[in-house]
């Protein structure tokens, strides 16, 4: 910690000194080793890819429901160009309990769509 001189003295004694507030919080962080022990948080992806090949109906369901809980802003969802995947996720992304979180989709090729999804506020599912 600083040392205080005879000015830091007179300055307290005259209502005029000011810590160093930041000086003091990098002390204590250097003492506790802070920067060790907390860990970096890891930044979430901005796209990820969702494949529901040989994937059930509930499988698919739970990973689209996970992938809106986790925060992602984007994703490739695969759902193959025949199957009950394909009408079921159009449905899920219109009219099911994830509708509101997802802000388009618009389909990429005959099998998969790319989605967008809505922020996610604390209240969300």
């Amino acid at each position: 910690m600083k040392k205080l001189s005879e000015t830091d003295i007179q300055n307290m004694i005259n209502d005029n000194w000011v810590p160093d507030y930041s000086a003091i919080r990098n002390q204590v962080k250097k003492q506790l080793h802070l920067s060790e022990r907390i860990p970096v948080k890891q930044p979430l992806p901005q796209n990820i890819t969702l494949d529901f090949h040989n994937k059930t109906e509930e499988q698919a369901w739970q990973e689209i429901l996970t992938s809106i809980q986790s925060g992602v802003k984007t994703a490739t969802v695969i759902t193959g160009a025949s199957g009950i995947l394909k009408k079921k996720f159009q449905t899920w992304a219109t009219e099911s309990i994830i509708s509101p979180s997802i802000e388009s989709f618009k389909p990429l090729n005959n099998g998969s769509f790319f989605v967008k999804f809505h922020k996610r506020k604390k209240t969300d599912l």
